[in-house]
């Protein structure tokens, strides 16, 4: 059974919305963040990379830096430029990206469905990374950005959404990127109780992204537990702020990948030790874009190359014939000395999003070469979480990605 429950949402005023919207934290390095805050001083950003305050000589994790995030926060719920919703509620939030629109409900999940697994994810969390989303939660005593969560549909989900977008929308802008925002408040008694009980019936919800912001939102609450054990189920630290997503709206992106060098290889070289694997066909200046799983793109030396894994080497195991996986277990490990893409510094990672002519770019700049990905599909995506299984890092991209600021759950 899924749990997710209504809460006192912390939200920007009507005419602010579109200035404070933002990207999550760590799509930007600190001059980028640094940049959009300069640019913006609204944006969310100011508070969700409090370093961009700082100067370089102050590292990003120190408590001063934490402690400019709640200073800030709390300045703009005085000055109201955020507002405090009275009662508890579930919100609807609407993205729209190239004519393709996707609704999720915001609401707070629960961290023993988290713990228990109820809510599954699908890749591993680095220690480092949590330790910063924790002293963010515990500094502005809020959770600020959302789980991007996914279910498989439910009719009933569906019509109650539809009904509550008939009526007009908290928000509506187009951020700078042209990807449309809409957010409801469901106001119905009847249809959030109706909502609810519909949730309820789910039996599993999956991590789309936001694997690090979940991790650490759950370490928050079951440590607050152990130093509240009075609170109570109903206390706001037992659940975490989040936006669930229908399956069938979502869209993967590939995530491409980028090296180094060729292992002390010669081009000539790579080509023929992959034609042992793979169906390797030249496209020449004609970037090639994957049409199938199984498919992958090469550019090398200013040329690209169609790559096609012959079948009886995809295994059946739903991780392993990942074409991720393909990729790491076929080329990237055997051939080209990458043992582990979560720590070797030769590689790195591109979203889709930012086409192929990134690649080319960077194969032609400060990497080697760049292979180009088929995208993972839901149902993988679905499957791996069902098996109780991790994809490889860096397996799936989201767009479009949900923005922080709009809503912000206190935890007391």
């Amino acid at each position: 059974m899924a749990f997710m429950k209504p809460f006192r949402c912390v939200r920007p005023a009507v005419s602010k919305a579109g200035q404070i919207a933002a990207l999550p934290y760590d799509v930007y390095n600190r001059a980028e963040a640094r940049a959009e805050v300069e640019k913006n001083a609204l944006s969310f950003l100011a508070i969700d990379r409090s370093d961009t305050a700082f100067p370089d000589t102050v590292g990003s994790y120190e408590p001063c830096v934490y402690e400019e995030a709640r200073r800030l926060l709390e300045a703009r719920v005085a000055d109201g430029t955020y507002i405090e919703d009275e009662d508890e509620a579930f919100y609807l939030y609407e993205l729209t990206m190239d004519g393709r629109s996707q609704t999720g409900i915001v609401a707070c999940a629960s961290v023993d469905e988290y713990v228990n697994g109820v809510i599954k994810k699908h890749e591993n969390t680095r220690e480092e990374k949590e330790k910063d989303r924790i002293c963010h939660i515990n500094a502005l005593n809020a959770q600020t950005g959302p789980i991007f969560l996914t279910y498989r549909p439910v009719a009933t989900v569906k019509e109650l959404v539809e009904k509550t977008k008939e009526q007009k929308p908290l928000y509506d802008f187009v951020s700078e990127d042209g990807i449309g925002h809409r957010v409801f408040k469901v106001t119905d008694a009847e249809d959030a109780r109706k909502l609810r009980e519909s949730l309820e019936g789910i039996s599993s919800i999956y991590i789309a992204d936001g694997h690090h912001r979940a991790a650490s939102a759950v370490k928050v609450g079951l440590k607050r537990r152990e130093e509240q054990p009075g609170a109570g189920p109903g206390a706001e630290f037992n659940s975490f702020l989040s936006v669930l997503f229908p399956a069938d709206e979502l869209a993967i992106f590939p995530y491409n990948r980028v090296v180094k060098d060729l292992n002390g290889l010669s081009a000539k070289e790579l080509l023929r030790e992959l034609s042992k694997d793979f169906a390797v066909r030249e496209t020449g200046q004609e970037p090639f874009s994957p049409q199938k799983k199984g498919q992958f793109g090469l550019y090398l030396e200013k040329r690209w190359y169609a790559l096609t894994i012959r079948e009886e080497l995809v295994p059946a195991d739903p991780v392993r014939g990942l074409d991720v996986s393909l990729l790491q277990d076929r080329v990237l490990g055997p051939i080209l000395g990458i043992l582990d893409p979560r720590t070797d510094k030769r590689i790195d990672f591109v979203g889709g999003i930012r086409g192929l002519k990134e690649l080319e770019r960077r194969a032609d700049s400060d990497m080697k070469l760049a292979f180009s990905m088929y995208p993972t599909s839901m149902e993988e995506l679905l499957s791996v979480a069902d098996a109780g299984k991790l994809m490889p890092p860096k397996s799936t991209w989201f767009e479009p990605k949900l923005r922080s600021g709009l809503f912000i759950h206190r935890l007391a």
